[in-house]
């Protein structure tokens, strides 16, 4: 990593990139895709395991408290977005096609991710335990709070529903192992002291397992092969340009708000973010009947973009931490 970054080059991006490429050339399949899925649900709990171990008692209580950062987060996620959503209306049919926009405005209907945003917070030593309240409140609001967008705003033939077993999994994946971290922290605080950076390896090893699977996942369902280069070509360039926009806003109401770096930091990531896991068992759901692979393509695109974006961002601001 030092020898490139005489280079400018950041070695976490060019792994992020190698692991694209090494799913578009091997994508994990059958028993082999089930065992992916494991060890990423593993790798988020011990990464939300080191979270509470790494905490403080207080620092977790300042963070459930910070009403103000959580409100903002979540006016991102659940109305900027939707309404950025619904402008894109007039990308049809000359750069979109209706089930692209479809998809396009899917996407911004969907709660934030958890695990990435929190990930990217603490590379870029910001608020974590903010970080931590704000994901994980987006994405138990998104269980209820996305199904009546889609209702709302878009037309679907399956039944809409909220599904409590999501609920379950937040609190088992998530929230449990934080909790269990912060009950051993008096115990594991010295170690984590000692050997902080290479624990701080499983922020980043689960970023890279997410961005396997989730690559993979596409790369076995079809749904690259599905449409033609150029139409991909100027879906992605959409997706940029929405991240930066919501980018360029959430820095812009992090300052107007007067919040500190660590607080400008958690609503860059976490209000600029769009979860994957969550989106694409929603859509199964949602649009019964519908052509499935066109309609989260965005989402998948946007979900790499955002990971290579804002994994340069984190690297920036841990560089230029005080």
């Amino acid at each position: 990593m030092r020898f490139l970054s005489k280079f400018y080059i950041d070695g976490f991006i060019l792994s992020i990139l190698a692991v694209v490429v090494l799913a578009s050339l091997f994508p994990a399949r059958g028993e082999a895709a089930e065992v992916v899925g494991w060890l990423t649900k593993i790798a988020i709990a011990l990464l939300f395991l080191l979270y509470g171990a790494r905490l403080s008692t207080h620092e977790a209580i300042t963070g459930l408290k910070h009403w103000r950062l959580h409100a903002t987060v979540l006016a991102c996620t659940f109305v900027l977005f939707p309404i950025l959503g619904v402008a894109a209306r007039v990308l049809v049919p000359h750069i979109l096609t209706e089930d692209l926009y479809t998809g396009l405005l899917f996407l911004c209907l969907v709660p934030s991710t958890v695990q990435s945003s929190i990930a990217f917070t603490s590379i870029a030593k910001g608020n974590v335990a903010g970080a931590i309240v704000s994901a994980t409140l987006s994405n138990l609001l998104g269980v209820f709070l996305t199904p009546a967008l889609v209702i709302l705003l878009m037309n679907t033939t399956g039944q809409t529903r909220v599904d409590l077993s999501s609920i379950v999994d937040i609190v088992l994946q998530l929230l449990v192992p934080f909790f269990l971290g912060q009950l051993i922290r008096p115990k594991v605080k010295g170690f984590l002291a000692r050997y902080a950076e290479p624990t701080k390896l499983v922020d980043r090893g689960s970023i890279l397992l997410v961005v396997y699977s989730a690559f993979s996942a596409g790369m076995v369902e079809g749904i690259w092969h599905a449409m033609s280069p150029w139409r991909i070509l100027l879906l992605g360039l959409v997706c940029c340009v929405l991240l930066a926009i919501v980018i360029a806003v959430t820095s812009a109401l992090g300052r107007a708000r007067h919040f500190d770096r660590g607080d400008r930091i958690v609503v860059v990531f976490c209000g600029s973010k769009k979860s994957l896991a969550t989106g694409l068992p929603m859509a199964t759901v949602l649009f019964a009947g519908h052509p499935i692979g066109l309609i989260v393509l965005p989402l998948m695109i946007f979900h790499q973009v955002q990971l290579i974006t804002c994994a340069a961002l984190a690297q920036r601001w841990a560089r230029t931490a005080p």
